[in-house]
C-alpha cells in the first residue's frame, strides 16, 4: 500500500512538473544564417570571420538572441535583446555595423519578414582632436 501512495505521488508530481513548463510552440522565434568577413563585435562578444545562424526566442521580455557558428563548434554567443522596434522600410533582412577605433560594432539586426529591428548597445563615439 505504501509503495502504491510513494509511485502515486510520484506521477502527480512529474505531472505537474511538465504542466508547468512553457512549451516552445507557444514563443515567437525567428531565425536566420548571415556570413561576418571580419572580426565584428557584439554587445560583451567578439565574433570572427564566418558564417553563422541565429534563432531569436521571446515570449515576452526579455528576448534571447543565440548566435551559433557554422562550423560545428555549438554557440558561439548569447544576447538579451531588450529593444525591439517596428521596421521603418521594408527592405531585405540586413546587419548595421558601425565602426569605433578601427574595430566593427553589430547596432541593429534589421529583419523586416518578422517585422522586427533589434537594437544593442555600441561604445559611443570618441570625439577626434
Amino acid at each position: 500500500m505504501r509503495s502504491i501512495r510513494k509511485f502515486a505521488y510520484a506521477a502527480v508530481l512529474s505531472f505537474s512538473m511538465f504542466s508547468i513548463q512553457p512549451t516552445p510552440a507557444a514563443a515567437e522565434e525567428a531565425h536566420g544564417s548571415f556570413t561576418l568577413s571580419h572580426e565584428v563585435h557584439w554587445q560583451n562578444c567578439v565574433l570572427r570571420p564566418g558564417d553563422y545562424a541565429f534563432t531569436l526566442k521571446s515570449s515576452g521580455p526579455p528576448t534571447l538572441l543565440t548566435l551559433r557558428g557554422l562550423n560545428g563548434t555549438g554557440t558561439d554567443a548569447m544576447l538579451l535583446v531588450s529593444d525591439i522596434e517596428s521596421p521603418k522600410t521594408p527592405e531585405a533582412s540586413k546587419l548595421v555595423l558601425v565602426s569605433r577605433g578601427g574595430q566593427s560594432f553589430v547596432s541593429t539586426m534589421e529583419l523586416p519578414e518578422y517585422e522586427m529591428t533589434l537594437r544593442f548597445a555600441v561604445p559611443p563615439e570618441t570625439p577626434t582632436k
